[in-house]
């Protein structure tokens, strides 16, 4: 399958079935996509507050929030990124509300993941899809479209894990980030980050990766991490 059009394309999942949404999610990221999987609406709605996709997969039937009401409130807020809506709920009029509600495209479970794929680079060939902004502090650059990090002027060697969480804490810069957010956003297993100290050493890799890019990322004891400019006085 062809992934030049997916390398680095930043997408949203939300889907409450587990199952289904670590396939969806392990298979998006073999094709190259980066991929936040969430597993209820308002989650959904959190994320997509914080941080900027170019295409969101969702399911219409989750706890709380449901799909359709997110995507309603997302078309009224104004945003504009490709949805992709996936349900069991196989009749044309469900067809019909879940566009009028402003999703882009429609498939039906069970399906195909070639054809979901295809259906995504689909989405992506549309004009006028707007790219994410580059985010700049101090003398760290980051561009989410890029897929693409400069710690002045030159690119570090990170990881995916250390680039994961460069990503979440410079995006939320000033706010603090607590250790459970960065757990769900980087690892596919949550509960091994956050209850271990595997944050705190790819924490501590990063700060060291960072050096020359006058950021601080600082600890704020019980509740997690935030970055900020150097200049900024502890």
């Amino acid at each position: 399958m062809n992934r030049i059009d997916s390398e680095g394309v930043r997408v949203l999942v939300a889907e409450d079935d587990e199952s289904l949404g670590d396939v969806l999610a392990r298979g998006l990221r073999e094709q190259g996509y980066v991929v936040d999987l969430v597993r209820n609406g308002e989650t959904a709605a959190n994320y997509v507050r914080v941080y900027s996709y170019e295409l969101v997969v969702l399911d219409w039937r989750m706890p709380g929030l449901s799909g359709l009401d997110l995507l309603t409130r997302l078309r009224r807020a104004g945003t504009s990124t490709p949805v992709l809506m996936l349900t069991a709920r196989d009749t044309p009029a469900d067809r019909v509300t879940g566009l009028d509600a402003g999703a882009d495209d429609y498939l039906v479970k069970p399906f195909d993941f070639g054809e979901l794929l295809a259906r995504l680079r689909a989405l992506q060939r549309r004009p006028g899809v707007a790219q994410p902004p580059r985010i700049v502090l101090g003398a760290v650059e980051f561009d989410p479209a890029a897929h693409q990090v400069l710690v002045g002027g030159r690119p570090p060697a990170l990881t995916g894990i250390e680039f994961g969480i460069l990503e979440i804490l410079i995006r939320r810069s000033p706010n603090v980030v607590d250790r459970r957010a960065i757990a769900q956003h980087v690892w596919d297993e949550e509960a091994h980050a956050f209850g271990s100290n595997t944050i705190d050493v790819h924490l501590a890799r990063l700060r060291a990766k960072l050096a020359g890019g006058d950021v601080r990322i600082e600890t704020v004891r019980g509740i997690g991490y935030r970055m900020v400019p150097a200049s900024e006085s502890p």
